[in-house]
């Protein structure tokens, strides 16, 4: 652990369950969930470099990201409040010379950093349009699970202008939205490359997909085998305990991830 960890009425101190690191969380936020601990694991990493991690939350994806790589790792978040709790759980972890988080808009983030300086860049977007779906949650939830501060359109133009020729970017979205993901990532001329479907247990549709793309890249896409959570005694299958405990995989794998995906 690096600093002392200060945490605010609400928070509480959760363990990544892998290299000892641990993330600030809060029940009156957005908590992370499984899809941003498979994509951290399914993006396709350089030993050193640059990577840009947006709609970064509290800050999970690059945490995770350090145990793969050496590269420094930008984060970009517009809630003040989640990119505070990421600060405090990176300095917690004494990763401040790894990771630095920027409060701001993804949209505009690219006229202060410049075009094509990032390696890699992961984004775990709101899965949903603005006014669909429950409007009654509060604010934080609602921001990381509406598009209210961009569309599908300005994230993937986003990640389009910051990653270099030959970059990759990384998303994790709903299968639903796939057609609209794939074009809009050709228009901002981001060519598929590698892509798995996630399915809650065998016989379920998947509700997740794990897309990865390269900038100026040829047309050629790979589909991967599908990611099955649980097996028939709705335990964790092997390859997503190996991803959440790697060696500290046990047969505590009836438990269910503390966030739903």
């Amino acid at each position: 652990m690096g600093k002392e960890v200060v945490l605010a009425p609400g928070e509480r101190l959760d363990d990544l369950l892998t290299h000892q690191l641990h993330i600030i969380q809060s029940r009156e936020v957005f908590s992370f969930s499984m899809d941003a601990v498979l994509l951290a694991r399914f993006a396709a990493v350089p030993p050193r470099g640059r990577i840009l991690d947006l709609c970064s939350g509290n800050g999970v994806i690059p945490l995770l990201l350090t145990t793969r790589t050496k590269a420094l790792i930008d984060a970009v978040e517009i809630q003040p409040r989640l990119a505070d709790m990421a600060r405090r759980s990176i300095a917690a972890n004494g990763l401040e010379d790894r990771i630095t988080v920027i409060e701001g808009d993804l949209r505009e983030f690219h006229k202060r950093q410049g075009h094509g300086i990032y390696d890699v860049v992961t984004v775990n977007p709101p899965y949903m349009p603005a006014g669909t779906g429950d409007q009654n949650e509060n604010e934080h939830v609602a921001m990381a699970r509406h598009e209210r501060n961009g569309t599908l359109d300005d994230i993937v133009a986003a990640c389009a202008r910051l990653v270099r020729a030959g970059g990759r970017i990384a998303m994790v979205h709903r299968p639903s939205r796939l057609v609209e993901i794939l074009e809009t990532m050709r228009k901002w001329k981001l060519e598929p490359k590698r892509m798995r479907f996630v399915h809650p247990n065998a016989e379920a549709e998947a509700n997740m997909v794990l897309i990865e793309a390269t900038r100026d890249g040829k047309p050629e896409l790979r589909m991967l085998p599908p990611l099955i959570v649980y097996n028939a005694q709705h335990q964790y299958n092997e390859e997503i305990m190996q991803i959440y405990y790697g060696n500290r995989a046990e047969p505590a794998a009836s438990q269910k991830e503390k966030t739903s995906p």
